[in-house]
């Protein structure tokens, strides 16, 4: 795992951030947005997070039937087009449609297609392109997160303001439109960039893994080829991937992070409603831009922490912020809420760092396509139930709230998947990954070598 010559991120590498980068927007936009601005048309709990929870749960399906072939997928970067194309697809009719039945379907479609083409096929060219550095790779594109989140500020303050006004539902379509047509066109500019300049490898672009200028041409391409051969014939199929522990004891937490962060993040006007600070108004713009800057920082250093630290440690530190957050925020009132949210924002993009990066960080690099394939789906079921859990957690007083959110249960919610997580990280052992997969080699008729020796 150490480093030489590695220098930046190159062309081609940063075009790749910007494609995934973009793609994290387009799901921030697209099905965050939407769960925060239209709590006036549909039921908070059954409503609009019913669908992006039914939805999401299907895309997870798909991505556990398909695990076992990835490593046979030879365009992983055609793929990730198509799907983003049909995301901005479905996303227009989200644009365009005013609240009712057809504008379910088309969020529906919205949020199975693109949380599949963000989260997982995107990611998957990430690791492929840098093995190595994910943690800071990650941690630099994740902060679309945060940045998403806090552009959503000025959309709810026309959207939201409207609905809250009792304007018909047919006025809502023309004031999001406003508020996501810019965006929509960026993403579609970042969809471009992705079919022009990425592809699978950067050795088929004359670029290197992770940059490495060290490698000559010829060292990189026999290392993209012996990859792409011994992907078809990975030994850490379904059932010895399941039964693994240390499988689960990453897994659970980096998708317990992913419940904490995105639930929460989807019901971020409530939270702070339930504080006093009513969205859209100045102090909730204010409120949301220091958590911007709080999420933009710590996406970067939890990115760099897993980069120099490992992946475990990395994730130990968010986990110990979440429970943190969860402690501030039960407490209850403006203030604790508000740091307690704060506090979450700082792990809120590298939440969906820690799917790549583990698989990459702990497994070989040709089983990574193959691992990420149970560990991403596998994360984010729980982390596609969180709108669900959240909202039924903030509502579940509502016979004595009047009908009005209470976050203190989320936030108790937070502490107790903090505190397990902990728990896990501390049992997981890399050296234990390496005996499995000596094991698994071995009885395969594959050589042994101490490839996982040593990871951090």
């Amino acid at each position: 795992m150490q480093q030489s010559n590695v220098r930046g991120f190159g062309f081609r590498g940063w075009m790749l951030m910007i494609y995934q980068f973009m793609a994290y927007l387009a799901m921030v936009c697209f099905t965050n947005w939407p769960m925060n601005a239209l709590g006036s048309y549909y039921d908070p709990v059954q409503g609009v997070p019913m669908i992006y929870t039914i939805a999401a749960i299907l895309g997870v399906v798909i991505q556990i039937i398909v695990s076992p072939f990835i490593g046979r997928i030879k365009n992983m970067h055609a793929l990730s087009i198509v799907m983003g194309v049909i995301s901005m697809a479905a996303s227009l009719g989200v644009m365009l449609t005013p609240p009712g039945g057809l504008w379910k379907v088309f969020y529906f479609i919205t949020c199975l297609v693109l949380i599949v083409w963000c989260t997982f096929v995107v990611g998957v060219l990430i690791g492929q392109w840098f093995p190595r550095r994910k943690g800071t790779v990650m941690g630099l594109v994740t902060i679309a997160f945060p940045i998403g989140n806090a552009l959503m500020s000025p959309f709810l303050g026309k959207a939201m303001g409207m609905a809250m006004g009792g304007a018909p539902a047919e006025a809502i379509a023309p004031a999001a439109l406003g508020g996501y047509l810019p965006f929509f066109i960026i993403i579609c500019i970042g969809v471009l960039i992705g079919a022009v300049l990425v592809r699978d490898y950067p050795e088929q672009v004359g670029a290197y893994r992770d940059n490495d200028k060290s490698m000559t041409p010829e060292k990189a391409k026999a290392m993209m080829e012996f990859e792409i051969e011994n992907k078809k014939t990975s030994v850490w199929g379904l059932a010895n991937t399941l039964k693994s522990p240390d499988f689960w004891c990453i897994t659970l937490p980096a998708g317990f992070l992913l419940m904490g962060a995105v639930g929460m993040m989807t019901q971020t006007a409530n939270i702070f409603g339930a504080a006093g600070i009513i969205p859209g108004s100045n102090e909730f713009n204010m409120v949301m831009m220091v958590n911007a800057i709080f999420a933009i920082a710590g996406s970067y250093l939890l990115g760099v922490l897993d980069t120099k630290i490992g992946t475990r440690k990395s994730m130990l530190i968010a986990m110990a912020l979440m429970v943190v957050a969860g402690i501030l925020g039960a407490i209850g009132g403006k203030v604790p809420v508000v740091a307690g949210m704060w506090i979450l924002g700082i792990f809120m993009g590298a939440s969906s760092n820690y799917t790549v990066s583990a698989s990459v960080q702990y497994w070989r690099i040709e089983d990574f396509p193959t691992v990420f394939g149970k560990v991403n789906p596998i994360a984010n079921l729980m982390n596609d139930a969180a709108p669900l859990v959240i909202t039924s957690l903030m509502f579940m007083n509502a016979a004595k709230t009047g009908g009005n959110a209470d976050p203190a249960p989320a936030f108790i919610f937070l502490l107790v998947a903090g505190v397990i997580s902990i728990v896990l990280l501390l049992l997981f052992k890399p050296d234990r990954v390496k005996a499995y997969d000596d094991q698994y080699r071995k009885a395969a008729g594959k050589p042994l070598d101490d490839v996982l020796a040593g990871r951090k």
